[in-house]
């Protein structure tokens, strides 16, 4: 479905039960809302689920940026206003992780828990040179030329050993990401800096991370632990950045375990 918000039109998908209790999922930079498939078909037979694309990914509008996370924050919270969603569970990914943390921060009282999965709250500075290295290179080469160095980062080698056909679709998705959604959504990640403000989160949160994620590493979920209180922290072996795909029945165990007890 198509949804006017913010001066852009967003794609998102809209399943399960009208009358359960709603849960928003948001994906990661250069992903779209098709990464949450395998939990989408989990949660859908006890819950309302929101899926979206992300501004300048998918299909919805790429326009030019930079953006900021707070322009992307602002982005959910009207779409679930125009769709009349007044409180929702929000669980999200890298980038949306990040989206999830500022709505914690700004809006509280629309959220009935926070589920923070392979995520940061602040890009050190000596990361900033790899941010512009990969801008660079997409500029320079097209996205195709950081599939296989983000997938590298995203899952383990032996998983990437397996034949999913996850793997080739989140290839698939990397690829087809619109160039000003990925640079755009990339300057908003490079300035993320939340970490001293997290203890201000009252919300019901629980945190996750592959034990092998380079990107935003179980130190950077630790952060976030150590900061919002009564959080849980889950660290999933044998996964790395998507966590959600890696350790597929591991992660929906958690969720669904976790959602029950804050429906």
């Amino acid at each position: 479905m198509k949804v006017n918000v913010n001066g852009i039109t967003m794609h998102c998908e809209l399943e399960g039960p009208e009358s359960a209790p709603v849960v928003t999922l948001s994906h990661s930079l250069a992903t779209d809302l098709s990464m949450w498939d395998l939990q989408a078909a989990v949660l859908n037979s006890g819950y309302r689920v929101l899926r979206y694309d992300t501004r300048g990914h998918g299909r919805t509008d790429a326009p030019n940026g930079p953006y900021t996370l707070e322009q992307l924050a602002e982005d959910a919270r009207a779409l679930l206003k125009a769709l009349g969603i007044p409180k929702t569970h929000f669980m999200g990914i890298s980038m949306g992780g990040m989206i999830g943390q500022i709505l914690a921060l700004k809006d509280p009282g629309m959220l009935r828990s926070l589920i923070l999965c392979d995520t940061s709250s602040r890009i050190p500075e000596e990361a900033l040179p790899i941010w512009e290295e990969r801008i660079g290179l997409a500029q320079e080469k097209g996205m195709d030329a950081l599939v296989e160095p983000t997938m590298e980062r995203w899952f383990t080698a032996s998983f990437r050993g397996e034949p999913i056909s996850m793997l080739e679709k989140i290839r698939g998705m990397i690829r087809a990401t619109p160039l000003k959604g990925y640079v755009g959504c990339s300057r908003a990640i490079m300035k993320l800096n939340l970490t001293e403000r997290l203890s201000e989160i009252a919300l019901p949160t629980l945190i996750i991370v592959g034990e092998e994620d380079q990107g935003t590493p179980v130190a950077a979920s630790q952060a976030i632990h150590k900061q919002i209180k009564g959080s849980e922290l889950l660290i999933l072996k044998s996964a790395a950045h998507l966590s959600n795909i890696e350790q597929q029945n591991a992660f929906d165990t958690a969720v669904l375990d976790f959602l029950r007890r804050w429906a």
